[in-house]
């Protein structure tokens, strides 16, 4: 059977592809234990949050809020949003609202945020289509208030 992990999940869930999602399967418990995780997943571990290897600390760090409008809710605009923040080397959290919007906060070297930003604003998932997005909040941090980046509910 082939098992995909979801990148933020630290309790090894298996995920099955549902169209173009990664979904997480119910009743899968017992991978938990697995002895050898897949080698995505020890990547993602080893790799420190929040900043890449060749950033240095005393980077300029920023923090924003985002709230992004249109189709954005049904077509895994938060798994894409999540998957980005990470490669990116970002920290933070993104949710669906009631409103048809995701909103959320990113947290990291300013020009890593402001990529995000760009990503957030123009690009989203593959089936997303965003109609505004909104960035508030925006300041510089001494030292990162997040760790990891999660989806809330």
């Amino acid at each position: 059977m082939d098992y995909r992990y979801h990148l933020q999940r630290t309790s090894h869930v298996p995920l099955t592809n549902r169209k173009d999602c990664w979904c997480r399967v119910k009743g899968a418990r017992q991978l938990q234990e697995s002895p050898n995780p897949p080698p995505s997943l020890s990547l993602l571990l080893r790799r420190p949050l929040g900043m890449s290897e060749g950033e240095s600390a005393g980077s300029k760090l920023l923090s924003v809020d985002f709230e992004i409008f249109g189709h954005v809710q049904g077509v895994c605009f938060r798994m894409y949003t999540e998957k980005k923040g990470l490669q990116l080397g970002l920290v933070g959290w993104v949710r669906n609202t009631c409103h048809g919007t995701v909103e959320g906060q990113v947290q990291g070297p300013a020009h890593r945020v402001d990529e995000m930003k760009q990503w957030l604003g123009k690009e989203g998932s593959p089936s997303s289509r965003i109609t505004k997005a909104s960035f508030t909040n925006q300041r510089t941090v001494g030292e990162l208030e997040l760790s990891g980046f999660k989806t809330r509910f």
